[in-house]
């Protein structure tokens, strides 16, 4: 190879290893600062969640899965930033693969989901019964709840006697909502006046008898069948998950084959001058004495 294309590859080579640097740099920095946003509204909606919890339970609470997802992404994206920034090879292979286990742990879930879809529904459906039963003591499973049930035209989890499993909604209890459901549960026109009592004496009823009052259907199977409806947007989520993770592996992986070749490269320099220098000690010695002594 001539001096100018040996120089020439060395050029592009250190050009990719910027890129892929600042690139990487750029991609770990930008999920630190997502990962502090999250961070920082978990712990501001768990500050407010806990001045009126009487739940002791945290079931389904938005505020411990955004602190939970906001540490995961700030602690790893600060490992990314890190080791891009020192070239750490250590560093930058953890970061790969704690990326890469976590690729892997949300596509074997959803496959696993998939194939015991069954068992995934009954799953959703007891944790469903579970909130039901301190739907008035935990504000975030109600509002959930209520955005399900009106966003989806469902009631309740498997089906809208489930609200029996609620300790105001029973036929044993003695209030005004005992046998009833909730008025997010009700069929109503947006210009009707909201009646919280439309649920009333409901869920001892046949459901083709309460078809016109309430949502008899249940949301799992509301939210399932709008997902496979929706199924070019649900592409587009999973791809907006999953995509960024892949690229953030692929980054490292490059980064790391650059970094190793250059560390290969700077080492074999430094075997070729230490050699040369080995080498021409002896000659200039003999050229010394050739020339203070030329007989």
């Amino acid at each position: 190879m001539a001096p100018g294309d040996a120089e020439q590859a060395r050029y592009c080579r250190h050009f990719s290893y910027l890129c892929l640097k600042f690139t990487l740099i750029a991609y770990c920095t930008a999920f630190w600062m997502i990962g502090a946003f999250i961070l920082g509204v978990g712990i501001y909606a768990e500050v407010e969640r806990q001045k009126y919890k009487t739940l002791e339970s945290a079931f389904l609470a938005p505020a411990i899965i955004l602190i939970l997802l906001g540490i995961i992404m700030f602690f790893v994206s600060f490992v990314g930033v890190l080791a891009s920034l020192r070239d750490n090879l250590c560093l930058l292979q953890a970061f790969m693969y704690i990326l890469g286990i976590c690729l892997l742990i949300e596509l074997t879930g959803g496959v696993v989901a998939l194939i015991f879809r069954n068992q995934t529904i009954d799953f959703l459906n007891n944790n469903i019964r579970r909130g039901i039963e301190n739907y008035y003591d935990d504000l975030d499973f109600k509002n959930i709840m209520d955005f399900v049930q009106k966003k989806f035209k469902c009631c309740g989890g498997e089906d809208f006697k489930d609200w029996s499993q609620n300790a105001y909604h029973s036929c044993a209890a003695p209030g005004p909502l005992a046998c009833g459901v909730p008025y997010s549960c009700c069929i109503r026109n947006k210009t009707d006046i909201i009646n919280t009592m439309c649920g009333y004496k409901t869920i001892d009823k046949e459901r083709l008898s309460v078809q016109h009052v309430i949502y008899v259907r249940g949301c799992t199977n509301a939210v399932l069948i709008w997902f496979l409806d929706n199924y070019s947007i649900m592409a587009g989520v999973l791809l907006g998950i999953l995509l960024p993770q892949f690229l953030g592996v692929l980054l490292s992986l490059l980064y790391i084959t650059r970094v190793e070749d250059i560390i290969t490269e700077h080492k074999l320099s430094e075997g070729l001058f230490e050699e040369m220098g080995q080498r021409s000690e002896p000659e200039f010695a003999g050229a010394g004495c050739c020339m203070c002594y030329p007989g």
